[in-house]
């Protein structure tokens, strides 16, 4: 395997010969960590299947209903950077505990408020605002609470299988779920999913105290203050090649799938002529996709190294999307959709490892924040730049312009691989 070891700030690869694998026990924190995150993905996935039927139930008008969408995407660019100052200043286990204990007693709340009639627009807003408000404290904790739990060789076993556990949970039982409990009544869902966010607080709770201490920043000096810690934490990002490559990378790739996102049912129905019926298996492929992807993952950085990972998945959701823009047939479009989540799925854990492995745990909520913080920008700007190319043009020419933006993001990593010589010239 290709691992690699923090040296005055930088990686240095080198190849072992165990996998490190054999350091990642499901019992004690990791095991916690993994139920609780997999428990809070499958209540997310049963709300989210909830939100857009209630939304419609109160309102008819398009504008109304983005307003919905668009606060879910807001906290990130609000507090991203801020809540990854606070992830480095905080016992990140008891930030996130705390923040899925009010995650819980919010939605339950508004499960309590739709039994009882009393739901308004107004109040669907704020709390996907609030939600993801949390949300952003929440992950960038998560992400630096990981290395303490596990040992550093086996952070792309751990994440994989993290990963992976999400993906089946959201996609296979969260979502199907959710659209058995609407049929219950539309407060249903929202009380399972604030019953996962409270079990999970549970779970979270009972980490390890020694992971909590580990992650505490040492005491500040005097003068110290969130601006300056904030600034730090770019400072790290900006000067490491790799990453800045990867937050780069990051962005574009949002570009790609927030078009993609938007434009999905025109491309499967109209472009591919897909049935409605058809519609559900096409774009059930992605998810299967990811799947395997999450399953494969770790090898293919084991055989790779982490960076020629990265750059491969890239290039292979690069020829996917040249497949969806220029072949109009349903199987096309659900094969390359599928390899788009494998590829996809590569990509988010060998991202998040390098980013464990090179940054000191002290600094890593705010380095993680800042490269979300710059990601998430991506999904509404290629919302709207592939809606307004498809006014002009065709359905499918967003789709093969996004091939072009996906190759110069395996080309950025590229060559921000090389010059962290991680990738022979």
């Amino acid at each position: 395997m290709i691992t690699g070891a923090i040296d005055g700030g930088r990686c240095r690869w080198r190849a072992v010969a165990s996998c490190g694998v054999s350091g990642l026990r499901w019992r004690g924190g990791y095991g916690r960590l993994w139920s609780a995150a997999v428990l809070s993905r499958f209540g997310d996935s049963v709300r989210n299947v909830a939100l857009p039927v209630v939304a419609a139930g109160l309102t008819a008008s398009p504008l109304a209903l983005s307003l919905v969408s668009a606060a879910g995407y807001l906290p990130w660019l609000l507090f991203g950077l801020l809540s990854g100052a606070l992830a480095d200043r905080v016992d990140r286990r008891r930030a996130m505990w705390i923040v899925d204990a009010v995650r819980g007693g919010l939605v339950g709340a508004f499960a309590v408020a739709l039994a009882l009639g009393y739901a308004h627009l107004a109040l669907l807003v704020a709390l996907s605002f609030a939600l993801t408000t949390l949300q952003t404290l929440f992950d960038n904790a998560a992400t630096a609470i990981l290395p303490t739990l596990v040992p550093r060789a086996a952070l792309p076993t751990a994440n994989a299988r993290l990963m992976t556990g999400q993906a089946i949970a959201g996609t296979f039982l969260g979502a199907p779920a959710g659209g058995l409990l609407v049929t219950a009544g539309v407060a249903a869902p929202f009380a399972v999913d604030a019953t996962t966010y409270l079990v999970a607080a549970a779970l979270i709770a009972s980490l390890p105290t020694a992971s909590a201490t580990a992650t505490v920043t040492p005491a500040k000096a005097t003068g110290s203050t969130l601006r300056a810690e904030i600034a730090a934490g770019l400072r790290v990002l900006w000067r490491d090649h790799l990453l800045r490559g990867i937050c780069l990378a990051n962005l574009l790739g949002n570009i790609v799938i927030g078009g993609l996102t938007a434009l999905m049912v025109l491309i499967i129905t109209r472009w591919a002529g897909a049935s409605d019926v058809v519609f559900g298996l096409v774009l059930a492929a992605y998810g299967a996709g990811a799947t395997v992807g999450g399953l494969v993952s770790a090898r293919v950085g084991r055989w790779l190294g982490g960076a020629r990972a990265l750059v491969l998945a890239l290039t292979v959701q690069t020829a996917c999307l040249v497949v969806i823009g220029s072949v109009a047939h349903p199987a096309a479009t659900a094969c390359a959709l599928g390899l788009f989540g494998v590829a996809g799925m590569i990509v988010n854990v060998h991202a998040v490892t390098l980013t464990q492995q090179r940054v000191p745990v002290e600094l890593l909520g705010r380095v993680s924040a800042a490269g979300r913080t710059v990601g998430i920008v991506g999904a509404p700007v290629g919302a709207v730049l592939a809606g307004a190319l498809a006014e002009v043009s065709d359905v499918n020419v967003p789709t093969l312009a996004s091939a072009v933006v996906m190759a110069s993001a395996a080309l950025v990593v590229l060559r921000a691989a090389r010059s962290a010589r991680l990738v022979q010239v």
